[in-house]
């Protein structure tokens, strides 16, 4: 198993765990020198706030927390391609790189939807731009979204 995989699969992990807490299946963690500095799962019901993503609520969490907010020797891991906002947020905290599963598109095509390439757009009209490497244990992260997304409607 790869690094990236053993993040990924926690990530993954997450996106379950968000799921019993009654949220939305969506994990991220922040990986510094090889190990986890900090984690997250969607919380945007039972924090009642829509912006509490897995990515952005560990972004603000975690530079709120440290006072660390350039991420430029961080990699995040992300359950699925992270949307318009997270990747903002991801810019502007310099994040290095990031890692996602199943991308956005993937996610659309359950709801028979057209996706994005959320984070090829904004990073591409960003000064900053991590490094992306996605698809990731796609299928694994894949599963749940379409497990849990066949019951519910999105957001």
């Amino acid at each position: 198993m790869t690094q990236d995989e053993r993040f990924l699969r926690e990530a993954i992990r997450l996106s379950e765990q968000a799921v019993a807490h009654g949220n939305e299946p969506f994990g991220a963690v922040l990986v510094k020198d090889g190990e986890i500095v900090f984690a997250s799962e969607n919380q945007i019901y039972t924090k009642s706030d829509p912006t509490w993503h897995a990515e952005a609520g560990l972004l603000r969490r975690f530079c709120a927390e440290t006072e660390i907010t350039n991420l430029s020797e961080y990699t995040l891991y992300s359950s699925c391609e992270p949307c318009f906002m997270c990747c903002g947020a991801m810019v502007w905290t310099k994040l290095g790189r990031l890692v996602y599963a199943a991308s956005d598109a993937d996610l659309c095509e359950i709801f028979s939807e057209p996706g994005n390439p959320c984070c090829e757009i904004v990073f591409s009209r960003s000064k900053h731009r991590p490094e992306v490497t996605g698809g990731i244990l796609r299928e694994e992260s894949l599963a749940i979204l379409k497990q849990y997304f066949s019951l519910r409607e999105k957001g």
